[in-house]
């Protein structure tokens, strides 16, 4: 009689491994798409090139009672991006302000206002950017949630 029970204890936890995954592999394979490169001599070599992974982050609003004033504008003369803190009803709740500069040639500048520390009404943030069009994108850090509140190309025009 223990036998069998052992048995049957033995079963009831191979199923439940197996319900539970348990026995999948732990590590996931991901294969590049292949694209076949021609040689010279006029053969056919397929080559393996992972695909780029496309992250986007949604412009979002910040919660009424976290709300700030914040700026931003572009010199047309000589090119920097200015981003001006105006303080507003949630200063007290932002922890910090990011801006994320991406210019023309693929070239990315992250800097923090005040260096990471909490911002004060009136701190600006100057970037010098391109006589082209330049992505501007600021994310503010409150109540300990970082949200993109900006994104938007910005261009140097001259009249």
């Amino acid at each position: 009689m223990k036998p069998a029970i052992i048995l049957v204890a033995v079963a009831v936890l191979a199923c439940c491994a197996l319900i539970a995954g348990c026995t999948s592999p732990t590590a996931a394979e991901i294969k590049p798409v292949e694209t076949p490169v021609m040689t010279s001599s006029g053969t056919i070599i397929p080559t393996s090139t992972p695909e780029p992974v496309a992250t986007i982050d949604l412009v979002v609003t910040l919660p009424t009672e976290q709300f700030v004033d914040l700026q931003l504008t572009k010199d047309r003369t000589n090119g920097e991006i200015h981003l001006l803190y105006n303080g507003g009803k949630g200063e007290i709740s932002i922890q910090n302000i990011q801006m994320k500069v991406t210019f023309p040639d693929g070239t990315v500048i992250n800097q923090y206002m005040d260096d990471g520390k909490k911002p004060r009404r009136g701190d600006e943030l100057i970037i010098p950017g391109t006589r082209g069009s330049d992505r501007c994108e600021v994310y503010v850090t409150s109540s300990g949630t970082v949200y993109k509140i900006m994104d938007q190309p910005l261009m140097s025009v001259r009249y």
